[in-house]
């Protein structure tokens, strides 16, 4: 293998680890730890097993340079940690002077459904549920932005997770919340509460 070709490899695996620690800064945490304090915890794993994977292929093979073995393996798990912590930025349209709880569904549907009626409700496929986390892009239905009256969950993540209860006539609905507040109140969390399980379309979740 040429010179230049190990060298490409590792400013390839290299880039792909500066970029996604940047990345890792917008990621949301979990309980006590940021998503880059987590995600870098992760990097120095794959790294050290990396090394300990390239020792023993090259204890069954010598054709390969240790390093350019090294930066290939990295390379791959950087690209599949990339896909991992993915999240599309959505555009919301919701109706008209529209004010209160926001509830992005998890459903059946194949096709995200983004427009929401007129109790904030639209409904997610199981994908893009799985992989949301990025402040969404809000509209009402004449293009006015709304980004700025979206109230985030905390600090650190903007969609809250909430689970309703099963009950006898529906099972349980997962959604990903935030809030739309009046130009007055920006800013300032409210108490808005949606009932999902008298609300929600059935046939999309089933």
């Amino acid at each position: 293998m040429s010179q230049k070709l190990k060298i490409a490899i590792g400013l390839f695996s290299l880039g792909l680890l500066t970029v996604l620690i940047y990345r890792l800064t917008d990621v949301p945490g979990g309980m006590f730890l940021s998503g880059l304090h987590l995600g870098v915890t992760w990097i120095a794993i794959i790294l050290i097993v990396g090394l300990l994977t390239t020792w023993l292929i090259r204890l069954i093979s010598k054709k390969l340079s240790f390093w350019t073995i090294y930066f290939s393996l990295t390379a791959i798990t950087f690209c599949f940690f990339h896909y991992q912590i993915y999240s599309p930025t959505l555009k919301i349209i919701v109706p008209e002077n529209y004010v209160g709880e926001v509830n992005l569904i998890q459903s059946t549907v194949d096709e995200n459904i983004l427009t929401l009626d007129a109790n904030g409700i639209g409904y997610l496929n199981e994908w893009t549920f799985k992989h949301l986390y990025s402040k969404p892009i809000v509209v009402d239905e004449n293009g006015k932005d709304l980004t700025a009256q979206c109230v985030e969950f905390n600090p650190s993540t903007f969609f809250a997770l909430s689970t309703t209860t099963k009950t006898e006539n529906i099972g349980e609905i997962k959604s990903l919340t935030f809030d739309i507040v009046p130009e007055d109140k920006i800013g300032e969390k409210q108490s808005y509460n949606t009932n999902l399980s008298e609300l929600v379309d059935k046939q999309k979740i089933e």
